[in-house]
């Protein structure tokens, strides 16, 4: 994927590696993707960053206080978050962004470790997606949180209580959800700010 660059990026270097989760190792809310986007963070190197989807994000991190700016275009923009950390399930940009099981499944010992390094701070969880949502359950559990059969079901909204964890969910930032309206700013701003409440974060 880094080597068909897109037109406008044409003279810049894809990192076009796995991409590393973003934000600090003690952070008590993690926000669960999808995949790194082609021209986006399999570009810069960083999680939402340099795409419409990570416009989204991070402006309404921002607006909720979460970050402390509301833009994300490369790893020495001076993006810091508070008490927040970004991953995802597949850490490579998927062919035709749409990531498969097998792909999930290649790159689940990511989240595993992630959430190892989190286990003592975490308090609450947003997930982006039904695909995500469904890739986490199986960590949370292995990790040595209840996770109740059957199992949480995904939805914008979506609330569950996983012992002293808080697991959210909603649509991903994605321009197919953002574009049509099926995700509003306010509707992610509505979540993230939940969900900071949840895990003891200050929130606006």
């Amino acid at each position: 994927m880094a080597r068909e660059k897109r037109a406008a990026y044409r003279d810049q270097t894809y990192w076009g590696r796995p991409v590393p989760g973003f934000g600090p190792s003690d952070a008590r809310l993690l926000i669960v993707g999808l995949a790194p986007a082609a021209h986006g963070a399999n570009r810069t190197g960083r999680m939402f960053t340099g795409d419409r989807s990570g416009d989204v994000l991070y402006a309404a991190l921002h607006a909720v206080g979460l970050a402390n700016q509301p833009t994300s275009v490369d790893r020495d923009d001076g993006l810091e978050l508070h008490g927040v950390r970004i991953t995802a399930p597949v850490h490579c940009a998927p062919p035709a962004n749409k990531p498969t099981p097998a792909e999930r499944d290649e790159c689940r010992h990511w989240l595993d470790d992630e959430i190892e390094l989190l286990r003592p701070t975490l308090r609450a969880v947003v997930v982006l997606g039904a695909f995500g949502w469904q890739a986490l359950l199986p960590v949370l559990a292995d990790h040595g949180w209840p996770v109740p059969r059957p199992r949480p079901r995904f939805g914008h909204g979506a609330h569950a209580l996983l012992g002293d964890l808080h697991l959210f969910g909603s649509y991903h930032v994605s321009q197919q959800n953002t574009f049509t309206g099926r995700l509003t700013p306010a509707m992610i701003e509505s979540v993230l700010a939940d969900a900071g409440r949840a895990a003891g974060l200050p929130v606006t």
